[in-house]
C-alpha cells in the first residue's frame, strides 16, 4: 500500500508539474507580475497533490474493483438463474447502470460548478436542481443503454450514429440559448466521480458476460454518458418551453371568457 501511494505521488506531481510552470511563466514573463498570494497558492497546490494522490490510490484499490465486482455478481449464472442467459435475463444489470449513472451524475462537482453558474447567469430560469436532474436522467439512460449494448455485442457505432442524429434533430428545435448549455453538460458529467465507476462497470460487464472482449466491448460507456445528457438538457428545455406557451395559453383563453360580452 505503501509502495503505491509513493508511485501514486510520483505520478501526480509529474501530472500537476507542467500546469503550475506554465502558470509561472505567464505570471512572471508575460504579465510581468510577482504571484500573488505565494504563501496560498503553494497551499493549494500541495493540496491538489494530496488530493490526487489519495483520489487515484482510491479508485486504484476500490472503486475499480467494487464496480468488476458488482458486474461480477450481477451476471452470475447463479444470480441470473440460467447458464444460457439472453439481453432479457440482465434486467438487474441495467437497473444498476442506470442508478450508477444517476448517483454518481448528481455527486459529480464539475456539473454543479455549471449549475451553479447556469442559475446565476439565467436569473434563475434554469434551476440548479433542474439542470442536474435533467443530465442525471441522460446519464442514467446513456449508461444503461451502454450496458445493453455490452449484453447483446451490437456494434457501438450504430448507438453513436443514431445518437447524434438524434441531437442534430433537437438542436434545430430546441430554445437557443439551451443549446450550448446542453453540449457542455455533456462534457462536464464525465469527470472525476463519473469516469472511475462507469468504466469499471464497463470493463466488468465486458469480463464476464460470455464472448465478450475488455478491450472490444468494456470501452465506450462514457460515450453514451456524454451523449445522453445532450439530449435530456434540450429536452428539459423543449418541456419547460412547451409548459410556458401553454400556461400562456390557458391565461389568455381566461382572459378571454372573463371579458363581458
Amino acid at each position: 500500500m505503501l509502495e503505491s501511494l509513493v508511485l501514486a505521488v510520483v505520478g501526480t506531481l509529474f501530472d500537476i508539474v507542467p500546469i503550475v510552470a506554465i502558470l509561472v511563466f505567464f505570471q512572471l514573463f508575460v504579465l510581468r507580475r510577482p504571484l500573488p498570494h505565494l504563501r496560498r497558492t503553494l497551499l493549494g497546490v500541495a493540496y491538489v497533490l494530496l488530493g490526487l494522490t489519495l483520489f487515484l490510490a482510491g479508485l486504484e484499490k476500490a472503486l475499480f474493483p467494487l464496480g468488476r465486482l458488482m458486474a461480477a455478481g450481477l451476471t452470475d449464472p447463479a444470480f441470473i438463474g440460467t447458464a444460457s442467459a439472453t439481453w432479457r435475463d440482465y434486467g438487474w444489470v441495467y437497473a444498476f447502470a442506470a442508478a450508477i449513472g444517476f448517483a454518481t451524475t448528481v455527486a459529480e462537482p464539475a456539473l454543479i460548478a455549471v449549475s451553479i453558474k447556469a442559475c446565476e447567469v439565467s436569473g434563475g430560469t434554469i434551476t440548479v436542481r433542474g439542470l442536474r436532474g435533467a443530465v442525471a436522467i441522460g446519464v442514467a439512460l446513456g449508461v444503461a443503454l451502454g450496458s445493453f449494448r455490452i449484453v447483446t455485442g451490437t456494434p457501438l457505432h450504430w448507438y453513436i450514429i443514431a445518437g447524434y442524429v438524434v441531437v442534430v434533430a433537437q438542436t434545430s428545435f430546441a430554445p437557443r440559448m439551451i443549446v450550448p448549455l446542453a453540449y457542455d453538460s455533456g462534457g462536464v458529467t464525465t469527470s472525476t466521480v463519473t469516469v472511475p465507476l462507469v468504466a469499471a462497470l464497463g470493463l466488468g460487464l465486458a469480463s464476464t458476460v460470455p464472448g465478450r472482449s475488455p478491450l472490444l466491448d468494456g470501452f465506450g460507456l462514457i460515450a453514451f454518458a456524454s451523449l445522453f445528457p445532450i439530449m435530456s438538457v434540450m429536452g428539459y428545455a423543449q418541456l419547460g418551453e412547451w409548459r410556458a406557451r401553454r400556461a400562456a395559453r390557458l391565461r389568455r383563453a381566461r382572459a378571454l371568457q372573463d371579458q363581458p360580452f
